[in-house]
C-alpha cells in the first residue's frame, strides 16, 4: 500500500481513505478478495493444487490459505477445486 500511496503522492492513511470511499472497501480487504478470486480461477480451471495456490499467493502455510479462502467464499478451496474437476469432466462427455 505504501508504494501505491507514493504513486498517488499521498500518505498511506489518505490513500486508504480515498480508496475506501471510491471502491467501497479498504485496500487490504479489496486485495484479499482479489487474491481469493484469482485463486478460485486457478483451482477451477488450471488444475492447481491447494498447496500450489497457497504458495503462489505467498501464504505461510496451506492451512492459513485454506482458512482465508473459506472466509472469503464460504467453502474450502478443495471443494472449489473438486467442482472445477467435475465441471471439466462433464464438459468432456
Amino acid at each position: 500500500m505504501e508504494s501505491l500511496a507514493d504513486v498517488a503522492k499521498t500518505s498511506r492513511s489518505v490513500f486508504s481513505e480515498r480508496f475506501a470511499s471510491l471502491v467501497g472497501v479498504p485496500p487490504a480487504r479489496y486485495l484479499a478478495r482479489w487474491r481469493m478470486h484469482v485463486a478460485s480461477g486457478w483451482l477451477r480451471s488450471d488444475r492447481v493444487t491447494v498447496a500450489e495456490a497457497s504458495q503462489r499467493l505467498g501464504y505461510e502455510s496451506e492451512a492459513a490459505f485454506s482458512r482465508a479462502f473459506k472466509r472469503f467464499s464460504g467453502v474450502p478451496p478443495s471443494t472449489v477445486r473438486r467442482q472445477g474437476r467435475d465441471e471439466r469432466a462433464e464438459a468432456s462427455l
